[in-house]
């Protein structure tokens, strides 16, 4: 008896299946980075001019401020919620900054001064972690869900440009401003670096400090966060306010790069950001995810559109072929997540 049942263990084992090897390991934590290498494989057979240096540093400049945002919006879902009001903020961030150095330099003054260059932005920065503190404070004091409250903070956003801006762009800043949206340094495009600052920067707080655990605590288990000391609604209006502070910075960069506030901007920004957030394997339901992880999912959807435009596709056809794509990775990372666990 006891030989039949040696001999019985071992079929269970096998029903039950073997742990992974280290490249199934490897494979499953690491889908979309394989993914995006994949695709620069591709690209850099089939599309000429795609690997070059040049090309690589606009890839990078044109999803500076998706990815600015994008890493914001990272630790708002991580804990739980959601902002859809970022692209309506950069479009108001751009005209409100604009129409302060209008409203501020004087009327016999062709060009405004640094200082009230300055004044222009600090507001506008200012504003944006007002939005986002505003939002949080929505959220914890009325108990309605961020993805209302930032809908509602959404139209109030557009409705404040087009009031500001009377519905034509607001041309009011110097010259060598430009220099921060189009302007480079040492070669690379000055987002660049605001981009590559930000993340490095939210890779730290979210990793290595008692915030960024306080944040996958509070979309984990609110309950448990809460009873465990933790400030949760501190914690998710901290995470609002810098989602709204980087959404300010983009709205900046967009108006630098175009010389004026326009309230049309950024329309259909907020689904680019949320895409790449979730392309990058964080969780909607909160308490999981990386920054890392969006950084890949920003550069997937850079480097796909990159690539199309290479290719010659109708751009049209780009918007199908990527939303279906996006489709496609975002289905990929949850059978992952499956297998994974």
């Amino acid at each position: 008896m006891s030989q039949t049942i040696a001999d019985i263990k071992p079929a269970a084992s096998a029903v039950r299946g073997t742990p992974p090897g280290r490249l199934q390991r490897f494979v499953l934590r690491h889908p979309m980075e394989l993914i995006l290498l994949l695709m620069y494989v591709l690209l850099g057979f089939t599309a000429t001019g795609f690997l070059s240096l040049d090309n690589q540093l606009n890839v990078l400049r044109n999803v500076a401020v998706t990815g600015i945002i994008a890493f914001g919006m990272t630790l708002v879902i991580i804990s739980g919620e959601i902002d859809l009001s970022v692209a309506s903020l950069v479009a108001a961030a751009g005209c409100l900054c604009a129409w302060i150095i209008r409203q501020l330099t004087p009327p016999d003054v062709l060009e405004p001064s640094v200082a009230i260059v300055a004044v222009g932005v600090a507001a506008t920065l200012g504003f944006g972690l007002l939005v986002g503190f505003v939002t949080g404070k929505l959220r914890q004091h009325i108990g309605v869900p961020t993805f209302i409250t930032t809908l509602a903070m959404m139209a109030m956003l557009v409705g404040f440009s087009n009031l500001i801006t009377d519905g034509t762009p607001i041309e009011s800043f110097p010259d060598w401003f430009g220099q921060l949206g189009s302007g480079r340094w040492l070669g690379i495009p000055v987002p660049v670096y605001i981009f590559a600052v930000i993340f490095a920067a939210m890779h730290v707080v979210s990793r290595y400090t008692t915030f960024g655990r306080e944040v996958y605590a509070a979309g984990g288990n609110l309950e448990a966060a809460r009873l465990s000391g933790i400030d949760v609604w501190r914690t998710k209006t901290a995470c609002l306010m810098l989602t709204s502070l980087f959404a300010a910075i983009g709205g900046i960069i967009y108006a630098s790069l175009i010389n004026s506030g326009n309230s049309t901007v950024a329309k259909g920004l907020e689904l680019e950001v949320i895409s790449a957030v979730i392309i990058g394997g964080v969780s909607l339901l909160g308490g999981r995810g990386a920054i890392w992880g969006t950084f890949i999912g920003v550069m997937f959807m850079g480097v796909l559109l990159n690539g199309m435009t290479l290719w010659g596709f109708n751009p049209f056809w780009q918007d199908v072929v990527r939303g279906a794509l996006i489709l496609l990775a975002v289905l990929l990372n949850q059978l992952v997540d499956r297998e994974r666990h």
